[in-house]
C-alpha cells in the first residue's frame, strides 16, 4: 500500500475512527462510543412486517437490508421500495447497510460492467431514501481470466465502481467473502489503494473462514483498521459444507474477533446474518417459524457473548438490548 493511501486512512479512522452514528458532543469532550447490533433480518422472514417484528422483539435499532418479498432491494418496483422505506421509518429504525449483488458469487468479472453501474445508480437512490452511505459489493469470481488478467480487471472495476459511488455520496464496503480479494487481506488493502479511502472501505464477516478456508482472525489483525461494519456468524467447517452455529459456538473465532475490534476502536454495528435457518448460496430456506426462531437465538447469543467480552474490558461499557456504549470521556 502506498505511503500516500496509508497516511490517508490513518487519517480518516484514526485507528479506527468513531462511528458517524456516535452522538454529537461538546467541545473538548471526546465522543461516546457505541456499538449497535442489528442483523440481515431476511433470515429472519421473508416479508418486512416478519423482518420488523423480528427486529423489535430483539430490542435493536436498526436493520440490515439483503432481500424484501425475496427481491433485492434493486429489483423491487418503486412503490413496493417507497412502502419498504416508510414501513421502516415509521418502525424507528435505520438502516447501516444495504447489501448489493454487485461482484458477489453470482457475479464472476465476465458479467456487464454496464449492468452493475446501472444497480449501483439505482442503490444509491435508494440508499439516500433509506439515509445510508454504505453499499454492500465483493470483488467478482473469476471466469477463465489469467490471474494477472484477473487482478487487473478486479481493480480496474473497483476504481470505476468506487468513483460513481464518490459522486453519488456512497460509500462501498467489501466483504471478505466471494471474489479476488475474499480471502486474502494483502488484496483487501488493494482494492483499498485502487478506490481510495473516501469512497471506499471493508466490511468483516466473522464467519466466512469456514467455507473459504481461512482463519478470520489472521485477516481482521491486518484489516481492522479499515472496517467500517461487522457481520457475525459462526461455524464448524465440514468436509464439503460447513455447519453454522450461534455465535461463540463454533470455531470462527468470533470472540477473539470482537475483542480485537473492541481493542482497536471499532464503532458502528456488529449485524448478525446467522446462516442457521436460511442459507442463501446453497438455496435453503427453512419453515417461517425455524427461521424466526434462529434469528432470535442468535441474536441474544451475541448479546451474551458482547457482554461477556465488555464485562472483561476495564472500560464501563454500557449494556443494552439494542447493543453497547461507552460513554464519553
Amino acid at each position: 500500500m502506498s505511503t500516500e493511501l496509508s497516511d490517508e486512512l490513518s487519517r480518516e479512522h484514526g485507528g479506527l475512527r468513531a462511528s458517524s452514528h456516535a452522538p454529537p458532543t461538546a467541545a473538548g469532550t471526546a465522543p461516546a462510543r457505541r456499538i449497535d447490533y442489528c442483523g440481515i433480518t431476511d433470515e429472519a422472514a421473508v416479508d418486512l412486517a416478519g423482518q420488523l417484528a423480528a427486529t423489535r422483539e430483539l430490542g435493536w435499532r436498526a436493520i440490515e437490508l439483503r432481500t424484501v418479498d425475496g427481491q433485492p432491494i434493486d429489483l423491487l418496483n418503486g412503490p413496493a421500495f417507497a412502502r419498504t422505506a416508510a414501513r421502516i421509518a415509521e418502525a424507528g429504525l435505520t438502516v447501516p447497510v444495504v447489501a448489493s449483488r454487485i461482484g458477489g458469487w453470482a457475479r464472476p468479472i465476465s458479467c456487464d460492467l454496464d449492468q452493475e453501474l446501472a444497480e449501483l445508480a439505482l442503490l444509491a437512490d435508494r440508499c439516500a431514501v433509506l439515509g445510508t452511505r454504505y453499499l454492500r459489493i465483493m470483488s467478482y469470481p473469476n471466469d477463465g481470466l489469467s490471474d494477472l488478467d484477473w487482478e487487473r480487471e478486479v481493480l480496474r472495476r473497483i476504481r470505476v465502481l468506487a468513483r460513481h459511488a464518490g459522486e453519488r455520496g456512497l460509500v462501498l464496503l467489501h466483504e471478505n467473502c466471494a471474489g479476488w480479494a475474499g480471502t486474502d487481506a494483502g488484496r483487501a488493502l488493494r482494492l483499498l489503494e485502487a478506490a481510495g479511502a473516501e469512497s471506499f472501505g471493508l466490511l468483516f464477516d466473522t464467519g466466512n473462514g469456514a467455507a473459504r478456508d481461512y482463519r478470520p482472525l489472521d485477516q481482521l489483525r491486518t484489516l481492522a483498521p479499515y472496517v467500517k461494519h461487522v457481520q457475525i456468524k459462526d461455524a464448524v467447517a465440514g468436509p464439503e459444507q460447513p455447519s453454522y452455529t450461534l455465535p461463540g459456538a463454533g470455531e470462527a473465532g468470533v470472540a477473539d474477533c470482537l475483542r480485537l475490534l473492541l481493542d482497536t476502536g471499532y464503532a458502528g454495528h456488529f449485524s448478525i446474518e446467522p446462516h442457521l435457518a436460511v442459507r442463501p448460496h446453497e438455496h435453503y430456506r427453512a419453515e417461517p417459524a425455524e427461521c424466526r426462531s434462529a434469528f432470535a437465538a442468535a441474536g441474544q447469543a451475541l448479546r451474551t457473548l458482547a457482554e461477556r467480552l465488555v464485562g472483561e474490558d476495564a472500560a464501563p461499557w454500557r449494556c443494552t438490548a439494542a447493543g453497547l456504549e461507552l460513554p464519553p470521556c
